[in-house]
């Protein structure tokens, strides 16, 4: 019989929902859904969201944050720990705030049907890019 050992990154690379934890300025944890991106080789966390929300409001202030993935079935998770960079939000869809999100959702999504519908969305929705720099991982799985 064979056994394959668990890497928590195979995990965090096939996993598109997760859970970002960030802290908020009382220190206590805010828990967000999100849709992340691995980059496995450069060990980054790739995420998009609007510069309103609660996380990239707490990043702005404490750059540490960590993001949790569960397989589907339950029986595995990992987390990825590190601090964020943000990037954004842009003003000129050509900029290069808005180009750093073209590239997040090539490399999460694909082609988009209509960049400029997209470049034009992302400064409407004033959207920025969380980029965790991944220092820990470590995760499990039962079975």
């Amino acid at each position: 019989m064979t056994t394959t050992e668990f890497d928590p990154r195979d995990l965090l690379a096939h996993s598109s929902l997760g859970v970002l934890a960030t802290l908020k300025s009382d220190g206590t944890p805010q828990l967000s859904p999100v849709q992340p991106y691995y980059d496995r080789a450069a060990e980054v966390v790739l995420i998009s969201t609007s510069a309103d929300r609660a996380k990239a409001r707490n990043l702005g202030r404490d750059p540490r944050a960590a993001l949790e993935v569960t397989s589907g079935d339950g029986l595995s998770w990992a987390t990825a720990e590190g601090t964020v960079e943000l990037t954004g939000p842009g003003a000129d869809p050509r900029g290069p705030e808005v180009e750093a999100l073209v590239d997040y959702y090539r490399r999460a999504a694909g082609e988009h049907p209509d960049w400029e519908e997209y470049r034009t969305a992302m400064v409407a929705e004033r959207r920025v890019l969380i980029s965790l720099r991944v220092s820990r991982v470590y995760g499990q799985s039962i079975g």
